[in-house]
């Protein structure tokens, strides 16, 4: 109070100073032992060992995790960053397009491995291309959860590897493809790669899901084979193995041999349309 009055020589600008300093002093002690994440919400920025600490990395990876764990409707930026232990806006400083780059960086991460080396698209272009679909699959696979970003969100697009369209086309020029039917060819491809995947191991109701798999299963096979006669006789074959007709997603039960099927299909028919007069 003393130092204050003699510095400003006024009654009310010292008792202001006085305040303000107990005032600091309580809220400094009453932070003591406070758990640091609480700390964090208060202060409202992060410091700068918060940002130091993290990496581009450590980022992408957790977010990953907590994907895999939790599911992408759940995953946000919030619980992110309390996984992390740092304030959301720690995250900011490394990636500022904020969930959609986080988004897009784990869409890449994922898929880090899918590309098949660059000479085999120019020596073997069917050969590549049946690579980079299986691939494409094997990494879905281990992050099924991811699914929805490859084609339902066009946010994934930020996380694609510019290698993997100059090793596509690579591929398709190999092949014979060129001008306008090289752009055909190429969405031909990128169509396939994502399509299969996304319907085999999209996910199923997120409550209840044994309870709606057995209502579903009961309704499967209690068709009715007076107006549905060509399901009623496949429907052994079909049931739980086919896209509509089945109740566990290709996490649980995959469809392998379809998939095969289907990537013989389109080398099949790029063979046969590359050379083929327009």
């Amino acid at each position: 109070m003393r130092i204050c009055a003699a510095r400003y020589r006024d009654l009310d600008v010292a008792a202001n100073c006085d305040l303000s300093s107990r005032t600091g002093s309580n809220a400094a002690r009453a932070g003591e032992g406070m758990p640091e994440a609480e700390q964090r919400k208060r202060r409202g920025r992060p410091k700068r060992d918060e940002v130091v600490a993290l990496d581009r990395a450590q980022i992408v990876t957790e977010a990953l995790r907590l994907i895999d764990e939790r599911g992408l409707e759940a995953f946000s930026l919030r619980e992110l960053a309390r996984a992390l232990g740092v304030f959301p806006t720690a995250l900011y400083w490394h990636m500022p397009g904020g969930r959609n780059a986080v988004l897009g960086a784990v869409a890449a991460m994922a898929f880090a491995d899918a590309i098949p080396p660059a000479e085999d698209a120019v020596d073997d272009w069917e050969g590549w291309l049946r690579a980079l679909f299986t691939r494409y699959r094997d990494s879905l696979r281990k992050h099924p959860n991811i699914a929805p970003l490859l084609g339902a969100q066009i946010v994934s697009n930020t996380g694609v590897d510019m290698e993997l369209v100059e090793r596509i086309l690579a591929a398709l020029e190999s092949a014979g493809f060129g001008g306008e039917r090289l752009v055909d060819a190429y969405n031909t491809v990128v169509a396939g790669l994502l399509g299969y995947v996304t319907l085999e191991l999209a996910p199923g109701p997120a409550e209840d899901a044994s309870e709606w798999a057995n209502a579903f299963e009961a309704e499967i096979r209690g068709v009715d084979a007076g107006r549905f006669p060509r399901l009623a006789r496949n429907l052994d074959a079909l049931a739980n193995r086919a896209f509509i007709v089945r109740w566990q997603g290709g996490a649980e039960k995959p469809m392998t041999h379809s998939f095969d099927f289907y990537v013989e299909t389109i080398v099949a028919g790029l063979r046969a349309l590359a050379r083929k007069p327009i």
